[in-house]
C-alpha cells in the first residue's frame, strides 16, 4: 500500500445526505478512507438505505481494502436504523433483567439488523457504568450503576454481536459514566485517580480485553489527576501506558468523534489528530465535515513526509486495521435489498416480551 492509502485506512468519516455525492466519492477515491459512519440523517427507507451502503462499497472498488461500514446502533435513544425495524429498548431496561442470555440475544438481534443493511461495524456495547445520576449523555445507555452488572451484560452483548458476524466496538474507555458534561458539547473533566478507575470504570473494559475485544473507543474526557495535558483520546498515558500497556490491549483503538465540542472547542482538530495517533490511536473518527476530513488526512500525510511522525507508526495501526478486516472477511460485495424483515421483527418482539 502507498503511504496515502495507509493514511486513509486510519480515517473513518461521516457523509452528508441519503445518497452518494461527489464529495463522498472523492474522500473514498482520493483520500482512500478506511471506513464510513452513517447517522440517522443518512437513512431513508429500508430499500434506499441499503442502496446507499451498496453505492459506498462500489465507490471503494479502486482501493486495496474493503470499507468499514459502521453505525451507532445501541438500542433505546441511540438507534439510527430506519423505522422499518421494531425499536430495540435501551440497555438500562435489559440490564434490569440481570440476564446475560437476554443481553447476548440483544447483540445477536443488533447484528442481524446491521448485517441486513450491509453494515459490518456496530459501535456497541456501551461499557460505561452509570455511576453519576446527573450524567447528561450516558444514563439509560448504560446497563446499570455497578461494575458487575455492566460487565456481565456488556460482554454478553459483545459476544452476541461477534457471533452474529458484526465487529463490535466497546465504549467509551476509560469510562464515561461519571461525567456531568456532554462531550458532544464541551470537555468533561473527571477528577479520579488511576486507582479509582481500576476499582470501577476499568472493570468492564478489562473483561472485554480478556475476551479479545475487536475494537475500543476512547472518550474525550480530561482526567487531570492522570494526565493534566491531554484528554483520554489524545493521551499517551491513558492510551499508550494504560490501555496498551497496563491492560495489554493490542487491538484496534478508535477515537470518539473528533468533531465533537470536547475537541473542536478546546484543541485544533488537525493537531489533535496527530496527538491521538502519537498516543496510540489507530482510527480517527471524523463524523462531520468533508473539509475537516481532508484537513486531517493532509495533516497526517504531511507529518509523515516531514519526518514528524515515523511511517512505522502508521504501519502499526494499518496492520491492526487490516487484520480486523481480514478476521471478519470483510467484502465490498453488495448486499441484496431485503424483500421483508418481518421474521426479524417478530424475533425482536418475542425478545422484548422476555424483558418484562
Amino acid at each position: 500500500m502507498t503511504l496515502e492509502q495507509k493514511i486513509g485506512q486510519m480515517i473513518l468519516a461521516g457523509i452528508d445526505g441519503t445518497s452518494i455525492d461527489q464529495a463522498t466519492r472523492t474522500i473514498i477515491a482520493k483520500q482512500h478512507i478506511g471506513g464510513i459512519i452513517l447517522y440517522k440523517d443518512n437513512f431513508s427507507d429500508l430499500s434506499g438505505s441499503v442502496k446507499l451502503v451498496n453505492e459506498l462499497k462500489k465507490a471503494n472498488k479502486g482501493n486495496p481494502a474493503p470499507l468499514f461500514i459502521s453505525v451507532d446502533q445501541e438500542g433505546g435513544k441511540v438507534s439510527r436504523l430506519p423505522k422499518d425495524f421494531v425499536a430495540i429498548p435501551d440497555n438500562a431496561k435489559v440490564g434490569r433483567t440481570d440476564d446475560a442470555d437476554l443481553a447476548k440475544e440483544m447483540g445477536a438481534l443488533l447484528a442481524q439488523e446491521v448485517r441486513i443493511m450491509g453494515f459490518n461495524v456496530d459501535f456497541a456495547p456501551v461499557l460505561d457504568i452509570n455511576s453519576n445520576p446527573k450524567n447528561p449523555v450516558i444514563g439509560t445507555r448504560s446497563f446499570g450503576n455497578n461494575a458487575k452488572l455492566v460487565t456481565k451484560m456488556g460482554i454478553a452483548e459483545m459476544n452476541g454481536l461477534r457471533e452474529g458476524g458484526t465487529i463490535s466496538v466497546v465504549k467509551h474507555f476509560p469510562g464515561h459514566g461519571d461525567t456531568s458534561v456532554d462531550s458532544h458539547l464541551d470537555l468533561p473533566i473527571v477528577r479520579k485517580t488511576t486507582e479509582q478507575l481500576e476499582q470501577l470504570e476499568w472493570i468492564p473494559f478489562r473483561a472485554a480485553i480478556k475476551e479479545n475485544a475487536d475494537a475500543v473507543m476512547v472518550a474525550h474526557i480530561l482526567f487531570p489527576l492522570i494526565d493534566p495535558d491531554a484528554p483520554a483520546s489524545l493521551s499517551k498515558v491513558i492510551i499508550g501506558q494504560q490501555l496498551r500497556g497496563t491492560l495489554g490491549y493490542d487491538g484496534v483503538v478508535i477515537t470518539d468523534d473528533m468533531t465533537m465540542g470536547a475537541i473542536a472547542k478546546n484543541y485544533g482538530i488537525e493537531d489533535a489528530a496527530i496527538r491521538s495517533v502519537e498516543a496510540g490511536s489507530d482510527i480517527l473518527l471524523i463524523a462531520h465535515g468533508y473539509d475537516t476530513e481532508k484537513k486531517v488526512y493532509n495533516k497526517l500525510l504531511q507529518s509523515v513526509k516531514s519526518g514528524q511522525m515515523r511511517e512505522s507508526r502508521i504501519d502499526e495501526s494499518v496492520y491492526r486495521i487490516l487484520s480486523l478486516k481480514r478476521k471478519y472477511e470483510l467484502s465490498d460485495q453488495p448486499v441484496p435489498i431485503p424483500s421483508s424483515i418481518d421474521a426479524l421483527n417478530d424475533d425482536i418482539r418475542n425478545w422484548i416480551d422476555l424483558l418484562k
